[in-house]
C-alpha cells in the first residue's frame, strides 16, 4: 500500500507542474503582450488579473463540492481547461479575447487544486514533506513557465502560442494515472475526513497572512522581468532569468519548508519566512546593480518556504472541510494578488515601476503580525504512513 499511495504523490506532483506552468505562463507572457501588443503597464496587468480573478473566486466553491462529492475526473479536465486557455492567448490581437481565454485557464487551474490538494492530504498520511514533495510540483512547473513561453514565443512570436497546451496534454495523462493509482477515496468526506472542530478565527487569520504573500507574489511576478531589465539594462535575457529565479526558489522552498517543520514545527518556520521576505524584498527594490538576483533568491525562498505549511495548516484548521480549506488556502488566498496588480501597474504607469513594487515592503510585516498568537491545530486520529515519496519513513506529524 505505501509503494502505491508514493506512487500516487509522484503522479500528483508531475500533474501540479503541468497544470501550474499556466499559472507562470500568464506572467512570463507580459513583457512580449508589452512588446508585440504596445500595452500599458496597467493593461498587461490586467491579463494577470483575467487569470486569477475568477479562479480566486471559484476556487473555494469547487473546495466546497469536493467536500460533498468525490470527483476524481476533474484532475485531467481540469489540467486540459488550464492548458487551451493560455495556449489561445497569443492568436487573437483582441484585448477582450485575450482576458477571456486566460480567464477560463484561469478557472480550469482553479478546478484543479482543491481536489488534488485532497488526494495528496489522503496519499500523504499527514507528512509535511510529502506534502512539500506535491507543492513542490507546483512550484517547479512555475519555475519553468518563463523558459517554456521564451522558448515558445521564440519560435513566431506570440502566433506560436498554441504550442504551450503540451503540457496540458501530458498533465492529463498524468492526473488520470495518478487517479487510478490512488484509487476511489471514500465517500464524500474522503480518506482525509475528520471528526475534529474547526478553528475558524485561526483559519481566517491564516488566509489574512496568505493574502499578504499572494500580492507580493504577484505583483513581483507581473513585474520582475521588466524591472531588473530597467535596473541592470541587460534586455530580455535579464528578464527572463529574474522571473526565472523567483520560480526556482519553489523547488526548494517548498520541500525545505517541509522538512523544516517537522523538525521545528509549521508556524515557527512560516513566521520566520515572512520576516525574511520583508528584507528581501526591500533589497529588490532598494539595492542596485546584479545584487537584484540575490535579492530575488532570498525574496523567492521567503515565499516559498511556508507554501505547502500554509495549505496544511488551513486543513488542519478546518478539518470538516478540508476542500474547502484547500480551496482557499491554494486558490482564493493565493489569487488574491491578481486585483492588486493593476494597482500596481497603474502607480507604475503614474510614477516609476520602482516606486510601484516599493509598495510591496510592507506586506509580509503585516502578514507577520498576522499569525501572532496562532497556535499549531491538532489533528487527532491521523497514522503515520509507512514510508514518503522518499522511501523513508517520516516523523509524525506534532499536535
Amino acid at each position: 500500500m505505501s509503494e502505491k499511495r508514493n506512487r500516487a504523490i509522484t503522479l500528483l506532483s508531475l500533474g501540479h507542474a503541468c497544470v501550474d506552468v499556466y499559472q507562470g505562463a500568464v506572467a512570463a507572457l507580459v513583457p512580449y503582450f508589452v512588446a508585440e501588443r504596445a500595452y500599458s503597464y496597467a493593461a498587461a496587468s490586467g491579463v494577470v488579473l483575467a487569470a486569477s480573478l475568477l479562479s480566486s473566486v471559484v476556487q473555494p466553491l469547487f473546495g466546497a463540492l469536493t467536500d460533498r462529492w468525490a470527483m476524481p475526473w476533474l484532475l485531467p479536465l481540469s489540467a486540459l481547461t488550464g492548458g487551451v486557455g493560455v495556449a489561445l492567448s497569443g492568436v487573437t490581437d483582441s484585448y477582450a479575447l485575450t482576458l477571456a481565454v486566460v480567464a477560463v485557464s484561469g478557472i480550469g487551474v482553479a478546478a484543479y487544486h482543491p481536489e488534488a490538494a485532497r488526494a495528496a492530504r489522503d496519499a500523504a498520511y499527514g507528512s509535511h514533506t510529502a506534502m512539500g514533495w506535491f507543492s513542490l510540483g507546483g512550484n517547479v512547473g512555475f519555475a519553468l513557465a518563463p523558459l517554456l513561453v521564451a522558448a515558445v514565443i521564440a519560435t513566431g512570436g506570440l502566433g506560436a502560442s498554441p504550442l504551450l497546451v503540451v503540457p496540458a496534454v501530458v498533465g492529463a495523462a498524468l492526473c488520470a494515472a495518478a487517479v487510478r493509482s490512488a484509487g476511489r477515496r471514500d465517500g464524500g468526506g474522503g480518506l482525509g475526513a475528520s471528526t475534529g472542530s474547526d478553528d475558524w478565527p485561526s483559519f481566517l487569520r491564516l488566509s489574512g497572512a496568505i493574502v499578504c504573500r499572494s500580492i507580493v507574489f504577484v505583483g513581483l511576478s507581473a513585474f520582475v522581468s521588466l524591472y531588473v531589465r530597467q535596473r541592470t539594462g541587460e534586455g530580455d535575457v535579464a528578464g527572463t532569468v529574474a522571473l526565472c529565479v523567483l520560480y526556482a526558489g519553489g523547488a526548494v522552498g517548498t520541500v525545505a519548508g517541509g522538512r523544516l517543520a517537522d523538525r521545528y514545527g509549521r508556524l515557527a518556520v512560516v513566521r520566520h519566512a515572512y520576516v525574511l521576505t520583508v528584507f528581501a524584498v526591500a533589497g529588490v527594490v532598494l539595492v542596485p546593480g546584479q545584487a537584484v538576483y540575490l535579492f530575488v533568491a532570498l525574496t523567492s525562498a521567503g515565499l516559498y518556504v511556508p507554501f505547502s505549511l500554509h495549505v496544511t495548516l488551513g486543513q488542519d484548521y478546518l478539518p470538516r472541510r478540508v476542500g474547502t480549506a484547500s480551496g482557499v488556502t491554494l486558490g482564493l488566498t493565493v489569487s488574491a494578488g491578481g486585483p492588486a496588480a493593476p494597482a500596481i501597474g497603474a502607480l507604475a504607469d503614474a510614477t516609476s515601476l520602482r516606486t510601484a513594487l516599493a509598495t510591496l515592503i510592507v506586506l509580509p510585516a503585516l502578514g507577520r503580525l498576522l499569525l501572532c498568537g496562532l497556535r499549531e491545530p491538532a489533528v487527532p486520529g491521523r497514522a503515520a504512513p509507512a514510508s514518503g515519496p522518499s522511501g523513508r519513513r517520516p516523523r509524525a506529524t506534532s499536535a
